[in-house]
């Protein structure tokens, strides 16, 4: 089930205000640049650069994922590992808010999302 449409407005400003904070300068954001999407009730933020054999095409490499869960009324957090699967951080795989998750983000206690 996909988020209401407060929800999702409320949801796309919180992430827009976080990747603000977290996106590299204007002048090389044509090399490298960090986007998002909202897919049913699942957020995911990843990294938008040329290919490397194709500039004229872009590429997205996963940071990480966060996927809200309503019967527990709580987002649980993912990170991709090497064999391209999300997994469930381990730290902390379930936060409260939107706004935790964003914390947990910035703290990357293993280097898990941002390197």
């Amino acid at each position: 089930m996909a988020f209401s449409d407060i929800e999702q407005k409320r949801y796309e400003k919180a992430v827009e205000i976080y990747l603000d904070s977290r996106r590299p300068p204007v002048e090389i954001r044509n090399k490298l640049d960090l986007g998002y999407r909202i897919d049913g009730q699942s957020i995911e933020i990843f990294e938008v650069r040329p290919k490397w054999n194709n500039p004229s095409e872009s590429m997205e490499s996963p940071i990480a994922k966060v996927k809200f869960n309503k019967s527990g009324n709580e987002w649980k957090i993912y990170w991709m590992r090497a064999d391209l699967k999300w997994h469930l951080y381990e730290p902390t795989p379930t936060v409260t808010s939107l706004e935790v998750f964003f914390e947990v983000l910035n703290a990357d206690v293993y280097g898990s999302f941002w390197g």
